[in-house]
């Protein structure tokens, strides 16, 4: 049985939540450079200055809501750059995975009984049975580098999950300063193909960091929220009475 479920899914959310820069790779064409937060940086360079400061950023946390019809996906990870990371991903309507990663060697996921089910399927009804019985509730060790614990892994990775941002990308505009999350920030926009937009939420007021991503239109449409900057991940092993080993 494959510890990480539905690779395929999470593949999908990070190239159409990242479309932002990813299919545009032009120098800046900004003529008008407003004065603003970021005085008069256009708005390629307010976004590469904050997708390379999110890049670097200590610690944060990221809460993922892709809307597709197809396979909504949603996401609450906390990671730091000491490779820890802990949160869950929801598949679908249910399947609920929780994900300890407390180093850089092992992984531990617990699966909801929708998700176990999902692995097992294509067994015969009593291995089925089984599988659930022995799993349910309990932590699945596994280890980072096999290629099955792959894709989800990227998720606890800010230079992997941004990684599909082209710097100088061309025609993002300046909007409106707002909020998100009791912070200031500026929101800049690139208009996509087929009436889809993306929008990225900078904030102006300390390191830039990146606040929040919204993608409208198109297939894929959903919202990135990034916060508790500086915050370390709270993950800590589970207790080995806890653990099944499937290796």
């Amino acid at each position: 049985m494959h510890a990480a479920p539905r690779r395929t899914a999470v593949t999908v959310l990070l190239c159409a939540a990242f479309a932002l820069g990813a299919t545009a790779c032009g120098p800046s064409s900004d003529d008008a450079k407003p004065a603003g937060p970021f005085g008069d940086l256009s708005g390629s360079q307010i976004v590469d200055k904050a997708f390379a400061a999110t890049k670097g950023a200590k610690a944060l946390t990221v809460d993922i809501d892709q809307r597709a019809a197809a396979e909504p996906i949603k996401a609450y990870l906390s990671l730091d750059s000491r490779g820890r990371c802990a949160g869950t991903l929801t598949t679908g309507a249910t399947d609920t995975v929780e994900l300890i990663k407390p180093d850089d060697k092992n992984v531990y996921m617990r699966f909801d009984e929708g998700s176990l089910r999902e692995q097992v399927k294509d067994e015969d009804p009593e291995t089925q049975k089984a599988v659930i019985k022995q799993l349910k509730g309990r932590w699945v060790k596994g280890s980072v580098s096999d290629p099955d614990n792959k894709d989800m892994l990227e998720l606890c990775d800010p230079k992997q999950l941004l990684g599909g941002f082209e710097q100088g990308a061309s025609g993002i505009e300046k909007g409106a300063e707002t909020t998100v999350g009791g912070q200031k920030a500026l929101a800049l926009t690139e208009p996509g193909k087929g009436g889809e937009s993306s929008t990225v939420y900078v904030a102006t007021e300390g390191t830039p960091y990146v606040l929040r991503i919204v993608t409208k239109g198109g297939e894929d449409p959903g919202t990135i929220t990034f916060s508790k900057y500086g915050k370390p991940a709270e993950a800590k092993a589970p207790a080995a009475k806890d653990v099944v080993e499937t290796e």
